[in-house]
């Protein structure tokens, strides 16, 4: 599930498995959609 987080004064989405942040929710959602829920690859 994507949750809105407040970070920075602006709106940011999170995927709940990796906690990964997206400004875009469509974005969060299709990275969900294939998240492996092992955090992301990469520094953020």
């Amino acid at each position: 599930m994507v949750v809105d987080t407040e970070r920075d004064g602006a709106t940011w989405f999170e995927c709940e498995d990796c906690g990964l942040l997206f400004d875009d929710r469509s974005e969060a959602e299709e990275h969900e959609r294939h998240c492996d829920a092992e955090g992301p690859s990469y520094i953020q």
